[in-house]
């Protein structure tokens, strides 16, 4: 129990599945408790067996077959395990104990069986489990060297036929028909084990495609079949290291595969197979990948997998090649490539593909602002600066953004020219703002400019003549409050108005906030009787309303 307390439970799940897991506490059942090990089962949507893992120390480890659980996490369950666990604290040794003394009953009485004893017992259970039955027969044929019997049960195990209506597995047979397809792996990882790792070779690819072809009628919703298809890509491989296979086949099914439909469930790394390749193997897998790339240069399976290979090469030309055949009209993928070549110690290579990209995209509205940001940070180490302002303003001239004209800004000010740049880019806005189409669009950002410059008279008369948003009018009038009172006041009751029509505390909040502002200016205008005469209409009206009048009273008003 070394470790496991509600706090660690809570580390390890999180706080949303540790309060989902104190509701499981009545569907945990079947506790079996071992030396270093806890099992259990849990009622959940289905029926989920558990394990956690307390091995002495401070460390605490689980797992779960529920989805979340074979994702790694430590879920629900798992925590309704660990919190029963706590509960039983003083009866654990016990348990542990009997655990122990039924096992060692169990092998000593099996021990004491003789062979012919033994072989009836196997019968009688292979008799009342079919499933037994099948993976004892599967190992059978694979002792035997029985082949094409193994391939014909292989066959059998991923036939979707027993468990699908009307040609498809449904999500609620779907556990099922995983765990019988399950028992392929194990008939090719015993193949391998006995010595017949070529013809384990030859069953894990059929395995792979039969499977592959059975996930599309399969609700795999809970991944199950995804797991087996990797299962059965660490069986190939396994096989592969033991059989030695021909380097250059190895490599054309490798690309093949990988380039097909059935990688989507097995995703098998060629990199894998390196030592299985050898030098010679390895190039011919290269030469088939980039083959493959030339044939079709904008398959994203085809570009992964020269990209791949280039890279674990050391290549780093032909990553860019790759990059190169198929750049994006934003310039992101130009930014990849420079990334790379900078990775590579390149650097002057990645600023001239970064520099190419404004070259390549139409118009400078549609870059990715990462190539951007990207060029003015190369551009700033090496004491470029005015490059940098002059990039700030054509990307600020293309955007109009509140965002660019601060990047501006900021870039302006540490080339010392704020002062020569700021005119020139109101005026693009004031332009724009004048013109019918951009009054709605450019007409608020101007208004934003000028607030975060914090030039609130001419910000006053900008939304005044092009339009300005409530959230807008609130930060002027809280900027002009001080020399422009009654224009302040002005906006703050005409805001106020349509809340006090609304319920709601967030509304009353505001309603309040807006109260308070109002006071200050007519404490500013010498007019406080003015102000209590509202405020005592405003209760009167709205007397009814007891968590406005609650917040009114704690403020004072």
């Amino acid at each position: 129990m070394h470790g496991l307390s509600e706090k660690s439970l809570r580390a390890l799940a999180g706080a949303r599945s540790f309060e989902r897991g104190l509701s499981y506490l009545d569907a945990v059942s079947g506790v079996e408790v071992g030396d270093a090990w806890v099992t259990a089962t849990v009622h959940g949507t289905e029926r989920y067996e558990v394990k956690l893992v307390l091995d002495g120390t401070e460390s605490v480890a689980g797992e779960c077959d529920c989805p979340y659980g074979l994702e790694g996490n430590f879920c629900k369950h798992l925590v309704a395990l660990g919190l029963t666990l706590l509960s039983q604290q003083e009866v654990l040794p016990e348990q542990r104990k009997a655990a122990r003394d039924r096992a060692q009953d169990l092998d000593a009485w099996l021990s004491s069986l003789s062979e012919e004893d033994l072989l009836t017992l196997v019968r009688e259970q292979i008799t009342e489990d079919r499933q037994l039955r099948r993976r004892l027969e599967l190992r059978a044929a694979s002792a035997r060297g029985d082949l094409a019997g193994v391939r014909a049960r292989i066959r059998e195990l991923l036939d979707i036929s027993p468990f699908a209506q009307y040609g498809y597995v449904t999500y609620a047979d779907a556990r099922a028909y995983a765990d019988q397809a399950g028992q392929t792996v194990s008939a090719i990882t015993a193949l391998t084990a006995s010595g017949r790792a070529t013809d384990a070779v030859a069953l894990a690819r059929e395995a792979m495609r039969l499977l592959a072809d059975a996930v599309e009628s399969v609700d795999d919703s809970d991944g199950w079949l995804g797991q087996l298809g990797a299962a059965l890509a660490d069986a190939h491989r396994d096989a592969c290291l033991a059989a030695r296979p021909d380097p250059v086949e190895l490599a054309h099914w490798l690309v093949g595969h990988v380039l097909g439909d059935a990688d989507d469930l097995t995703d098998i790394d060629p990199l894998d197979y390196e030592d299985v390749l050898g030098e010679r193997g390895m190039a011919v897998l290269r030469e088939l990948a980039v083959g493959a790339w030339r044939a079709n240069r904008t398959g994203w399976a085809e570009k992964y997998l020269v990209e791949r290979l280039a890279r674990a090469g050391g290549d780093v030309d032909a990553v860019v090649a790759v990059h190169a055949a198929d750049l994006a009209p934003n310039g992101r993928t130009h930014l990849v490539i420079a990334g790379e070549l900078d990775t590579a110690g390149r650097s002057e290579e990645a600023l001239s593909w970064a520099e190419r990209a404004l070259r390549d995209v139409r118009d400078l509205a549609d870059v990715d602002t990462a190539l951007i940001d990207y060029l003015c940070d190369r551009y700033t180490r090496a004491g470029r600066s005015r490059e940098v302002v002059v990039l700030r303003r054509d990307h600020f001239g293309a955007r109009r953004t509140l965002f660019a004209y601060q990047q501006l800004r900021a870039a302006a000010r540490a080339a010392h020219c704020w002062q020569d740049e700021r005119p020139g880019a109101l005026a693009l806005l004031r332009a724009d703002a004048e013109r019918p189409q951009g009054r709605r669009h450019i007409g608020p950002v101007l208004v934003d400019v000028l607030l975060d410059d914090r030039d609130t008279d001419t910000a006053w008369r900008a939304a005044t003549e092009t339009g300005a948003d409530e959230r807008q009018w609130l930060t002027l009038a809280d900027q002009a409050r001080a020399d422009r009172p009654a224009d302040a006041l002005g906006v703050y009751l005409r805001l106020a108005e349509p809340l006090t029509r609304q319920t709601g505390n967030t509304v009353y909040e505001q309603l309040v906030s807006l109260l308070l502002s109002m006071r200050d200016c007519h404490r500013r205008l010498g007019t406080p009787d003015e102000c209590t005469a509202y405020v005592t209409a405003l209760r009167t009206a709205h007397k009814r309303k007891r968590n406005l009048m609650r917040l009114m009273d704690e403020h004072g008003l």
